[in-house]
């Protein structure tokens, strides 16, 4: 499989879900009949920026590497990383939910449905892997100790 970021796979599913809200308006493809569950999306919004901005700034702070595919610098631990081990592909989601429930159509849930699968089954191994080489037993304490996602 290329390497492609995972910004650039979310960029790509969002695209897809604005297209999906110009092409299809058929009533029966919503998800809520009366509109938008503004609130929901809000909160979904809100909570994705806090995992993923403040997992950046977590990894700015420890001077470490944030490309998926280059060598891991410094384990990060602390912070977001001690609800998640990947907080960033959980904040990627949740935007993508709340994209979803902004588009509301039934299809539009397939994009984090399908960041979720590449994450988990792509990126997620990939850097476990990196991350059990460059810090052995100390990524397999932190691994046993901290979920996956949350």
């Amino acid at each position: 499989m290329p390497k492609i970021l995972p910004p650039i796979v979310f960029v790509m599913l969002l695209v897809i879900q604005i297209l999906l809200l110009a092409l299809f308006q058929q009533p029966a493809a919503r998800v809520h009949q009366s509109g938008i569950p503004f609130f929901e999306a809000a909160l979904a919004v809100a909570i994705g920026v806090v995992f993923l901005v403040g997992a950046r700034f977590q990894f700015m702070r420890n001077d470490s590497e944030i490309m998926t595919f280059d060598a891991p610098r410094n384990l990060v631990t602390s912070g977001l990383f001690r609800i998640s081990r990947n907080p960033m592909y959980l904040g990627f989601t949740l935007l993508l939910v709340a994209a979803a429930l902004a588009v509301n159509l039934w299809w539009a849930f397939l994009a984090p449905a399908a960041f979720f699968l590449l994450a988990s089954y792509w990126y997620i191994p990939f850097e476990e892997d990196a991350a059990a080489d460059a810090f052995g037993a100390d990524y397999e304490n932190y691994r046993a100790r901290t979920r996956r996602w949350f």
